[in-house]
């Protein structure tokens, strides 16, 4: 399931920019848009497709429904040019896609028993789909055509056809009473009431906007300093990543969320420095550094709050806290960050060169400004608790 749903993603996520800005020759303020709307997805679609897995549908059936109707989508996508429509079908696309994130985790975590232990390898297949159809958009040279978009499509309609090989997964709460506050997702904050919890959803907010810069660009960016097969060279990162699932239960049973939170912000901190002083000669010993350095800057600030969240929150509201998470991180900060890479791309940009240093340096800067507030706000001794503690604790 993990394998395919982000062979389904990764096809066209990290190229994206660079085949907007190469191929259809959109400005770094446009890319950013069509960007930013796997951000508006990300506020608009989980709650929906939360709250009908949650009280209507299994979550597998969601998932299939979903993955037909992106395919679909995403062969249109090759057929238009123009931002109005580009950015519409992009929209679309991702309304159905994204929701699947909190759908997959939701799912498995439901069927396990040790989360802890557990979902890392489970998340680790998606990783290595990742990885697979990475190498394989490096190879073919898709990094600027539509082609991609038709490998994500064939991703989308086999994950439509697997899902009805998935446990079923029924609604937990069906039944209940549907309200307008359920529709708009709103019972999961209540968990906000948390002083800690709050904290931990801004800063996930704000964690996501510098992240955002290397995700919008940095294909874009290697590719343009002649990076040979930069997208292939990238799948370095979700092997390091790989490394870090593995590594992440023993993360947790040593430290704390905010000591992971923070080694998680330092190496996004670092990454952008590296990137703002390496070369593709001399100094291409900093990219590969800073490309390895994914496995870190990713599991130990997504994936653990994707396990935080879910530890967080009551049996009834997991599906929808998922959701809730999706929507601050991958919606609310990856918008904002998606917007304000655009804007400082445009403004580092003289007549189609773009000043690559001072791009990733203030990147860096503000990566290590959210490395202070975890620091100083984000006070807390909680860890990601083994499968038998929590069910001792739901008991």
């Amino acid at each position: 399931m993990m394998f395919i749903n982000y062979v389904a993603w990764g096809a066209w996520y990290v190229t994206l920019d660079t085949y907007l800005k190469n191929t259809l020759h959109f400005s770094g303020t446009q890319a950013g848009a069509v960007f930013g709307t796997t951000a508006l997805a990300s506020m608009i679609s989980p709650f929906f497709a939360g709250m009908i897995a949650d009280r209507f549908f299994a979550t597998e059936r969601v998932l299939s429904a979903l993955h037909f109707i992106g395919a679909l989508l995403l062969i249109a996508l090759t057929r238009v040019t123009s931002f109005p429509a580009v950015y519409s079908i992009m929209l679309a696309y991702c309304i159905c896609y994204f929701p699947t994130i909190a759908l997959t985790n939701s799912l498995a975590l439901k069927h396990i028993q040790d989360a802890g232990r557990q979902f890392p390898i489970i998340r680790l297949c998606g990783t290595i789909g990742w990885i697979v159809i990475g190498w394989t958009i490096g190879a073919l040279a898709l990094e600027q055509s539509a082609g991609m978009f038709y490998l994500s499509a064939a991703g989308s309609l086999l994950m439509c056809a697997y899902s009805f090989t998935l446990p079923h997964t029924p609604p937990a709460g069906k039944g209940e009473p549907v309200s307008i506050r359920s529709v708009l997702g709103l019972d999961a904050l209540v968990m906000l009431k948390r002083p800690t919890y709050l904290t931990f959803i801004i800063v996930s907010i704000l964690a996501c906007i510098p992240v955002t810069f290397y995700f919008s660009f940095g294909n874009a960016y290697f590719n343009d300093v002649h990076v040979q097969n930069a997208a292939g060279k990238q799948t370095l990162g979700q092997a390091s990543e790989v490394i870090a699932m593995l590594l992440l239960p023993w993360f947790f049973k040593h430290f704390s969320v905010r000591g992971i939170l923070l080694l998680g912000m330092f190496s996004w901190t670092a990454r952008y420095a590296l990137m703002a002083f390496g070369n593709a000669d001399a100094g291409m010993w900093m990219f590969y550094i800073a490309i390895l350095l994914h496995g870190v800057c990713f599991d130990f600030l997504f994936v653990t709050g994707q396990l935080y969240a879910d530890q967080e929150a009551p049996a009834n509201l997991r599906v929808t806290a998922q959701g809730f998470l999706t929507f601050v991180t991958y919606g609310v900060g990856m918008f904002l960050g998606s917007f304000l890479s655009g804007i400082s791309l445009d403004y580092f940009t003289s007549n189609h060169v773009t000043d690559w240093k001072p791009f990733w340096l203030g990147t860096s800067g503000g990566s290590f400004l959210i490395l202070l507030l975890i620091a100083i706000f984000f006070r807390t001794g909680s860890r990601i608790e083994s499968g038998a503690k929590k069910r001792s604790a739901e008991a």
